[in-house]
């Protein structure tokens, strides 16, 4: 199956299954997983990047235990909208993905999502440096994988 943009993504999904979200990062990979109503993202966990088998095999156990049968992975598009070395490396992820398993994937652009993250952590639940740094990967997902989810729910 190849990448899908996000309308023919939603039309692939299976009926009932959740999504999981991707924040990935040079050393860290955030996850998140939606509801089975794919209406709340939650972050899920921290992977600590290694060997791309071996941080795949992490997610897929991941994914496995809550049932995810699609895949929503952040996009950092630079801020006027073009894509970068970082893009073309998290596409190259999805691309190896695919040839390991075959599920629906579909990109969403995270621009600002670690900051809007970081924001709320620091003025909402007042997070010190070091717990917003265990958790913002992984809440970033989570805002990603909710802000594809919202799209989805709006496509007639």
């Amino acid at each position: 199956m190849p990448v899908l943009k996000l309308v023919p993504f939603a039309d692939a999904l299976v009926k009932g299954a959740p999504i999981a979200g991707l924040d990935l990062g040079t050393k860290t990979i955030g996850v998140a997983v939606s509801d089975t109503s794919l209406m709340i993202a939650s972050p899920l966990a921290l992977i600590r990047r290694t060997k791309f088998t071996e941080d795949v095999a992490t997610l897929f156990t991941l994914m496995d235990k809550r049932g995810a049968a699609a895949l929503v992975i952040g996009l950092p598009v630079n801020m006027d909208g073009t894509e970068g070395p970082k893009c073309q490396s998290v596409r190259a992820f999805g691309r190896h993905l695919l040839h390991l398993k075959d599920l629906p994937i579909s990109y969403w652009d995270e621009r600002l999502s670690s900051a809007a993250v970081n924001r709320v952590l620091i003025d909402e639940a007042d997070a010190t440096r070091g717990r917003r740094a265990e958790v913002v990967d992984k809440m970033a997902a989570a805002w990603i994988l909710q802000g594809a989810l919202d799209r989805i729910a709006r496509t007639p």
